[in-house]
């Protein structure tokens, strides 16, 4: 009864994930990974859409993770491990997911594997994400923002939203998501965000939220603010929740409270806050997933890392505002193929 509440927009939401997005050719292996706790619509329409194209497919549901990432490795059993090495393509479903484990280490270590990390959609999301906007669209816009941020490398930038986040940063080296169209082996991530990496010594000011992933995810009846002045150095609000996101920092940074690992900024035009789908959330125009934690170059750093969700951002890259609110405002060539970017009704 629950699906075919959704079939048709479902059923071509899933398509297009495997056919347009994955480019899942006849043949080829796919593995699909869930947990107790995923939207079992979602679990049977991507598998339908790839049994559709005559491949090999393999659904695993295990129990629900505790931790995401190098943190979930001892709650990983072998079956799953052994599978995900073995497969052209692995549509991973579980929530907390499984990026940064060894076993996604071993995946992408055989120079074959196409990751692609959907951890928690539901059928609303996956409708919205995939089924509501034209997507040639949307990966220009990206594509467009990606270049902006090469060229603002080494500039700084500025992020503030009206809930009191104002912190500045230096830009890093870029490194483009993989929200667009897989071209090959490796980490794909739904399209519909931007990442932005600073230096992360160069972080300073205040990141106030109002919703956070830590050991799960929330959101909070008190924002959450945190002090920043390379690395973290307070963490004040959020009642209880402080307390656990205080307990995930210090557990993914080894010591003290570590640091802003990255910003992003969302710029998918049907995605809506729920707060209760981590992944759709942060694709909101204007909402910005903050990586905390160590960065993946550092010794135990990686995908354990706790995210802090905040809304409404408004961005300057070297004194130029780019997003105002939550709404792309330049430079004017990606302003305009942002106001182009519009939902599909259908």
């Amino acid at each position: 009864m629950l699906i075919s509440n959704f079939g048709p927009e479902l059923a071509q939401a899933a398509g297009a994930m495997i056919r347009e997005v994955l480019l899942v050719q006849s043949g080829e292996t796919v593995l699909i990974t869930a947990d107790t706790a995923s939207d079992m619509r979602t679990v049977e329409a991507v598998q339908n859409a790839a049994c559709g194209l005559d491949t090999p497919v393999a659904l695993l549901i295990s129990p629900q993770l505790p931790f995401q990432g190098a943190l979930g490795d001892p709650y990983i059993s072998d079956p799953v491990r052994a599978a995900v090495k073995n497969c052209d393509v692995w549509i991973d479903l579980n929530f907390p997911y499984m990026a940064g484990s060894k076993a996604f280490d071993e995946a992408m270590e055989n120079k074959r594997t196409r990751y692609y990390l959907a951890g928690g959609l539901n059928a609303e999301s996956m409708v919205r994400l995939f089924g509501k906007v034209n997507l040639d669209k949307l990966f220009a816009v990206t594509e467009a923002f990606d270049a902006l941020l090469v060229e603002k490398k080494n500039t700084q930038g500025r992020i503030t939203n009206p809930v009191g986040t104002d912190v500045t940063f230096i830009v890093g080296e870029p490194m483009a998501m993989g929200t667009c169209r897989a071209d090959g082996p490796g980490a794909l991530f739904v399209p519909g965000t931007v990442m932005i990496m600073p230096k992360e010594d160069s972080v300073k000011g205040v990141v106030k939220f109002d919703t956070v992933f830590h050991e799960y995810y929330t959101p909070l009846e008190e924002p959450i603010s945190l002090t920043i002045d390379g690395t973290v150095q307070d963490i004040s609000g959020g009642v209880a929740e402080g307390a656990v996101l205080e307990r995930s920092l210090k557990r993914a940074s080894g010591e003290g409270l570590g640091y802003i690992i990255h910003f992003t900024c969302g710029i998918h035009p049907a995605a809506r806050y729920t707060g209760n789908s981590f992944l759709e959330d942060q694709r909101v125009p204007g909402y910005n997933a903050v990586g905390l934690g160590l960065p993946f170059w550092m010794p135990g750093g990686g995908e354990n890392h706790p995210d802090a969700v905040l809304s409404k951002q408004s961005l300057w890259l070297d004194g130029d505002q780019i997003v105002e609110d939550g709404l792309i405002v330049g430079p004017p060539d990606l302003a305009e193929l942002a106001q182009d970017l519009q939902p599909l009704y259908r």
